[in-house]
């Protein structure tokens, strides 16, 4: 597939983007992703070029990434990536939209007050009234709840999202950054009111494995989903970067650690020496250290295998580079046990704290 660099000329998605990869059933749900989504976290925001932004986007669809995953307060300025994937909606990808699955949160801090922040039914609302609004949507087709929040009864928040759901503004409804008790608490309240929870999405990666670690009841996240019908899409696949070759050989000045946008520790002597372990691993298997990472993420685990994850992208050929992990998803007995012996956690796990919290309403 040839690029497409030229974002002045009309948009034409490739006629073969269907035929790249094979779509994944999402829970117990008749929804289906693709592997790898879209995210929007950074590189959307008002501090980079609209139409580097556009090529990046357009190139996703090309490749069948249908899945676009936003949030209120992804930017910079908070509402930023929203906006600008708003005009790319209105031009590029107008006619298309019931080929995209949209997705947006609120949970963390949108704003200043007491109205911006947390799991409240006022919250939830009106700050998907917002990203409505933005992107000039009608409805998106999931809408998470971004963390939980221990001052806000869980009951409120799921009967929001029920709520939500109702009211045509979302046609799915998830979580993200739940521990295992709560994650279960959640689904069988959504479940007690007839509207499911789709999907989870936590951080997951070779060296961040929380979701796979038991909780005080002996069940993982993972196994939560699987025994409740969620899907679980990971976010941060590359560990903010470590697991790619941006550190192998020191900080660039251009990346997020060297200009701290990112805690320091993560690329600490001791993780940079473990990335480039890993990486002799992922060149032995033919592929780059990202790859390969993306790979495991989306390992066959039988009933708890990932539905999909989402990565960033600052340019389209970073993306290419990063779908070419589908090429190759399988793993040896004895890679899984190389890569088991050399990884350990990187401490790159900075939403930890918000996955225990929990309120009750009675």
């Amino acid at each position: 597939m040839s690029f497409q660099r030229d974002t002045q000329q009309p948009y034409v998605p490739a006629a073969q983007r269907y035929h790249e990869t094979d779509y994944r059933r999402v829970g117990h749900s008749g929804l289906k992703l693709p592997p790898i989504s879209l995210g929007l976290w950074h590189n959307f925001g008002d501090d980079r070029p609209f139409d580097v932004q556009r090529s990046i986007v357009r190139r996703a669809f090309d490749h069948g990434i249908t899945h676009f995953d936003l949030a209120n307060n992804y930017g910079p300025e908070p509402g930023a990536a929203e906006s600008n994937f708003g005009r790319m909606l209105a031009t590029d990808l107008r006619g298309y939209r019931d080929e995209l699955i949209i997705s947006s949160k609120a949970g963390w801090v949108m704003g200043p007050g007491p109205y911006n922040f947390g799991g409240s039914r006022k919250y939830l609302v009106s700050s998907l009234d917002q990203s409505l609004q933005r992107m000039g949507l009608d409805y998106v087709d999931i809408f998470y709840h971004h963390r939980p929040d221990p001052d806000t009864p869980l009951e409120e928040t799921m009967y929001a999202l029920r709520d939500i759901v109702a009211q045509g503004k979302a046609l799915y409804v998830g979580i993200s950054s739940y521990g295992p008790e709560l994650t279960a608490e959640a689904a069988e309240i959504m479940a007690q009111e007839g509207c499911p929870l789709l999907i989870h999405q936590p951080s997951y990666s070779i060296v961040n494995r929380w979701i796979e670690e038991p909780g005080e009841d002996g069940r993982s996240v993972l196994t939560e989903c699987a025994d409740n019908g969620l899907g679980v899409i990971a976010f941060s696949p590359l560990a903010q970067g470590l697991l790619t070759d941006k550190y192998l050989d020191g900080v660039p000045q251009d990346s997020r650690a060297g200009a701290g946008k990112m805690n320091a520790d993560f690329v600490s002597e001791d993780n940079v020496a473990m990335a480039r372990a890993l990486n002799e691993v992922a060149a032995e298997r033919g592929q780059s250290l990202a790859q390969m990472a993306l790979a495991w993420v989306l390992r066959d685990q039988g009933a708890e295998t990932v539905t999909s994850t989402v990565i960033g992208a600052s340019s389209v050929e970073q993306l290419d580079a990063n779908v070419g992990a589908l090429d190759n998803l399988e793993f040896s007995a004895e890679e899984l046990k190389r890569i088991d012996e050399i990884a350990h956690d990187a401490g790159i796990n900075q939403w930890a704290s918000a996955t225990k919290s929990r309120v009750r309403g009675d």
